[in-house]
């Protein structure tokens, strides 16, 4: 069996874990979107790393909700420096900026991401999330995080700070395939599996909030005819609240 077809066997196992096992935390994190939704709040994602991608993956998108603020912190990501984002994620005190600068309240939802769960960044940010009142999912690689030791000062990790947790179902280090000829393994698993769960969580949410009367904001494809128009019309609502619009 080729690599190849080996990876996608294995994330194809790893999709059906999450949707057995996983099942009640995206159940409960559909409900909790739903709920912010019909009450007025807005969904705010972020990640560091190639957690980012994560912060992206529900943010003006086909088929997406509208009411989406990703946390894009050019330090924290990959695009000027990948090395100088590995040390800033691990500093404390940087995401209470964020937090302020992004003016998430306690009637929102924040969404975390972070395979380890170990780096100061993403604890601060559920930390600080807890403090004032701010309901958090967070999804995480749980047997990656247990093994591992928290570089936050608190001594906590990131599963330990979440209203709900959810498992990307990864093994340790994300790389899910042995090389034994490079000595160590490729192709990681979390990205893919994080994607699925978001839209996941966000196709059970709009089901719910549909079947009890509230019709969600939803952005069409922008290359699909019409599409543009709906877009703009939903950019144009926002553009004040949401920065990255």
């Amino acid at each position: 069996m080729s690599k190849a077809t080996e990876y996608f066997e294995n994330l194809q196992r790893i999709i059906t874990r999450i949707a057995s096992e996983q099942a009640d935390n995206i159940e409960n994190a559909a409900r909790a979107v739903a709920d912010t939704l019909k009450n007025g709040g807005r969904i705010h994602t972020f990640g560091t790393g190639h957690s980012h991608m994560l912060a992206e993956e529900i943010f003006y998108r086909a088929g997406g909700l509208v009411n989406v603020n990703p946390i894009l912190e050019t330090g924290l990501m990959l695009h000027e420096s990948a090395s100088k984002s590995t040390e800033l994620e691990r500093l404390e005190g940087y995401a209470e900026i964020l937090f302020d600068l992004h003016s998430i309240k306690n009637n929102d939802i924040l969404f975390l991401f972070s395979n380890s769960g170990r780096n100061g960044v993403a604890i601060d940010m559920a930390l600080i999330a807890q403090n004032r009142g701010v309901k958090t999912v967070v999804i995480t690689n749980m047997e990656h995080t247990v093994q591992g030791k928290s570089r936050h000062s608190s001594g906590k990790k990131l599963y330990e700070l979440g209203s709900i947790v959810i498992d990307n179902c990864g093994c340790i280090g994300d790389a899910s395939m042995e090389i034994k000829e490079i000595g160590r393994n490729v192709a990681p698993t979390s990205t893919a599996a994080g994607a699925a769960i978001l839209n996941a969580v966000e196709a059970r949410a709009v089901e719910m909030m549909v079947s009890e009367g509230f019709i969600p904001e939803v952005f069409s494809s922008s290359n699909v005819d019409g599409g543009d128009e709906i877009n703009t019309a939903f950019v144009k609502k926002y553009i004040k609240e949401i920065k990255s619009l």
